[in-house]
């Protein structure tokens, strides 16, 4: 058996079978990380081009594309060099930066979700008040703060983690570094200790999406007392995304590192992870333009003038 001082690297989970089922994987993962590039870069670029968007809702929408591609970049460029070279080694420091980075930028973008979420709160049930609360100054102190929270939550659970024996070999039953899979390494019972930090952040995360829940069912008995149906139809179309994005976010999440053992599998495993750190970055993008009229606008506008211009 190893132990902590011993590991130099750990073995990611391989995608069995033979290598042209290894080489779908790569291409299969780069398709969508292609999407979550070109999506998450089309509503950066529009919302930094259309001044008319340069808006609080699109301001947390920026930072959200900005998570989003930070996140997918750090788990799936790894998992598809490892497919198209068919190996499993990432080095114990590759471990750890990639843990601390993936739940620095999930764990803000959560934070940012709630914030958006008050956002939608104030700009639909106190809109007199929308330019006092959420001016340039508070908006730039909330992305400030949403950053840094996700920043310190990652540090505390990186260090937690990594400071653990790990004596249970180096395999790791994930295609990328993820706290659970680190925790079956450990120990006998010393995991405990992260694990009831894990329980104390699923707690908050779940305290924090009841209230994102309570400040939408506050928007939408606003939103069904507007009397024009187009402007119901627009506070629908903004609002219904978020809830749906941040919805799907936190369940995975939380089922990811909270699930029992005894259901616990492998593919049931892989499947959970892809859901909340594959699939949102890619379908963001999706969820957020499809049903808002102004970004589609913009976009429209900006690729035009930009083909005008060959």
């Amino acid at each position: 058996m190893a132990n902590s001082s011993s590991i130099t690297h750990f073995l990611l989970l391989p995608f069995p079978g033979t290598r042209q089922l290894q080489l779908l994987h790569f291409w299969l993962f780069l398709a969508i990380y292609l999407a979550a590039l070109l999506g998450n870069g089309l509503i950066i670029s529009t919302i930094a081009w259309d001044h008319h968007l340069h808006t609080p809702m699109y301001f947390f929408l920026l930072n959200l594309s900005f998570l989003d591609l930070g996140a997918i970049s750090t788990t799936v460029p790894k998992s598809m060099i490892n497919s198209l070279w068919d190996t499993r080694d990432i080095s114990y420091a590759g471990c750890v930066l990639q843990l601390f980075f993936f739940i620095f930028l999930i764990s803000a973008e959560y934070f940012l979700l709630i914030t958006m979420s008050y956002d939608r709160y104030v700009a639909i049930c106190r809109p007199l008040h929308y330019e006092t609360l959420l001016g340039s100054r508070v908006c730039l102190h909330l992305a400030a703060a949403v950053w840094a929270c996700g920043f310190f939550h990652a540090l505390l659970h990186t260090a937690n983690t990594f400071s653990l024996p790990l004596c249970q070999g180096n395999a790791v039953d994930q295609f990328f570094c993820e706290i659970p899979q680190i925790l079956k390494l450990s120990c006998s019972t010393s995991y405990l200790r992260e694990l009831w930090l894990i329980l104390v952040s699923a707690c908050l995360y779940f305290v924090g999406f009841v209230l994102l829940v309570v400040s939408y069912v506050q928007i939408f008995r606003a939103v069904l007392r507007i009397p024009s149906q187009q402007g119901r139809h627009k506070a629908f179309a903004t609002c219904l995304p978020h809830l749906v994005v941040a919805s799907l976010f936190v369940t995975t999440v939380i089922f990811a590192h909270l699930k029992p053992t005894s259901i616990s599998s492998p593919s049931l495993d892989l499947v959970v992870s892809v859901q909340y750190s594959v699939v949102p970055p890619a379908v963001n993008p999706l969820i957020y333009s499809l049903r808002n009229q102004e970004l589609k606008d913009a976009l429209r506008k900006m690729t035009t003038r930009y083909f005008q211009k060959q």
